[in-house]
This record gives C-alpha cells, sequence and structure tokens, in this order.
C-alpha cells in the first residue's frame, strides 16, 4: 500500500473538499486516479466507501445516498462514463443532484488505444445526458473547481462531473513485469 503523504498536494484538496463539503458516501470503481481519496475515503470512519462493480451501479449509490439524506460522490474514469449514460436519465427524470470526479483518459500520452473514443466523447456524453461539466487541468485550480462543481450540485441541485485531466493525474505507463 502507498503512503497516502506521498499524494499530490491536489489529490489531498480533492479529498479536503469532499470531507469539509460533508460527503458522507462515496462510490467508486478503483482507480489509480482516485486511489488517493479511495485510501482516504475507507479509513475515515465518517464516510461510507463503496466499491463498485460498474460505474452506473454508482449512480445508483449516490441517487439512494441524496434519497436517505446524505451527500455523496461517485468516482470513477472517463472510460466508465459510456456505462453509465442510461441511468443518467434517471437524474434528470427525478432532478436528483449529483457529483462526480471522472479521471481523463484517451488525452494526454495515452498509450492504450481503447481509452481514446470514450476519453474524447466523455465530455460531450456528459452534456448531452444534461450533466455540468468542469475540468481541472492545473494542480493549483483543484480545489476551487472541485469545491465549485460541490457546491453546484448539493446547494444548486445540479448535477455535476468535474474532469480531471490526465496531464494533472500524469502520464500512464505500460509495465510489464
Amino acid at each position: 500500500m502507498t503512503n497516502t503523504d506521498d499524494a499530490p498536494a491536489w489529490q489531498k484538496a480533492v479529498f479536503k473538499v469532499l470531507k469539509e463539503g460533508n460527503v458522507r458516501q462515496i462510490a467508486y470503481v478503483p482507480d489509480a486516479g482516485h486511489s488517493y481519496a479511495i485510501r482516504r475515503a475507507e479509513a475515515d470512519p465518517d464516510i461510507h466507501a463503496t466499491v463498485c462493480t460498474t460505474e452506473e451501479e454508482g449512480v445508483a449509490v449516490v441517487s439512494g445516498a441524496w434519497l436517505g439524506g446524505q451527500r455523496a460522490a461517485l468516482l470513477m474514469q472517463s472510460s466508465g462514463v459510456g456505462n453509465c449514460v442510461n441511468m443518467f436519465s434517471l437524474l434528470r427524470s427525478c432532478n436528483l443532484p449529483f457529483f462526480t470526479l471522472v479521471t481523463m483518459r484517451g488525452e494526454y500520452a495515452e498509450f492504450n488505444p481503447w481509452q481514446g473514443p470514450m476519453g474524447r466523447a466523455t465530455q460531450r456524453a456528459l452534456e448531452l445526458m444534461g450533466i455540468s461539466v468542469l475540468r481541472v487541468s492545473t494542480p493549483d485550480e483543484a480545489e476551487e473547481i472541485v469545491s465549485a462543481g460541490l457546491d453546484a450540485a448539493f446547494q444548486a441541485g445540479e448535477q455535476v462531473a468535474v474532469l480531471l485531466s490526465q496531464n494533472l493525474i500524469g502520464r500512464k505507463k505500460w509495465e510489464r513485469k
């Protein structure tokens, strides 16, 4: 297990916003870009972390959390957005607030050709489903943009996705063992 103190400052700022924003449930599909927030959520007695087998399960988890009186966030990778399109209709039909953090693939220095198509379509797919999209491209804007998205979701009742750019997360490399 990686020491959480070694995480970049922007990842710490993202988790700080979730914690200070009273997020009590985090649904996620395991992803290296979200590993810091996942580890912290799992270790925090005030946050219930739910690992999902598919991202659309996460849409249901965070919707149910809201209906039960709690704020929740969905952590997923851009490839998972395509899995959620049908479930996003639940958010619009029921007018539920929604907040997701999406780590991007298929952008900066992508080695995996399978990531390209959904990476290029992620923002448009979210917008077509009525979800407002914000993007974090540099470490120093992470805290402000994530906080603004969280407020838009839970104070204004919007559906919001914050895209964490692949350049921000860092170049992924394929390693043989």
